[in-house]
């Protein structure tokens, strides 16, 4: 199985065509989305290309292949627009035998193990956006932690990106195609 995990559009135009084209190379089965799909906020400026509209046309092309929660400006209008549902502050999906937890990261803090996370077992996976830095690591716990960074407004001297999973392993991938992490 190979899943690409993304996070942060922020109604970018150009980062959202950037990620469906290399969703399209990728050859990954399910596209997820980690939240703030069509605005960006009122901390972040706003991105080059910002156009919802476009990203909300885009995404509809796919609508079948997409995985989505929530994150901190995603709203119910948004929903209306949208041909998919958004509005799961939290998704808990099952991948090669492994327990994945999916939120957008805003109500857990920039460590989403310190947040209000379910118990998860040893070996699971929590997936988290927000911070728009991308992260990789397995905690003391066998907790895998992964943000995929941000598509559209990346933090912390990183480019945009996001994230791959095939054969039990994970990647963060920069949108010029370059592994970051």
């Amino acid at each position: 199985m190979k899943l690409m995990i993304a996070s942060d559009i922020h109604g970018c135009a150009p980062a959202c065509k950037a990620l469906l084209e290399a969703f399209a190379a990728s050859g990954a089965e399910r596209l997820i989305l980690l939240g703030d799909i069509l605005y960006h906020g009122p901390r972040n400026r706003l991105p080059d290309g910002y156009d919802p509209r476009a990203v909300i046309s885009m995404l509809s092309d796919v609508s079948d292949k997409l995985f989505c929660v929530r994150g901190n400006c995603d709203t119910e209008v948004d929903q209306m627009v949208l041909p998919f549902p958004i509005l799961s502050d939290t998704a808990l999906l099952f991948v090669d035998g492994r327990t994945w937890f999916a939120c957008h990261g805003h109500r857990s803090g920039a460590n989403p193990t310190a947040g209000d996370l379910p118990g998860l077992p040893a070996g699971s996976v929590v997936l988290s956006g927000h911070t728009h830095i991308p992260v990789l690591e397995t905690t003391e716990g066998g907790l895998t932690l992964l943000n995929p960074g941000s598509t559209s407004i990346p933090k912390g001297g990183f480019p945009a990106s996001y994230a791959l999973y095939e054969d039990g392993s994970f990647s963060v991938v920069a949108l010029s195609g370059e592994r970051i992490l």
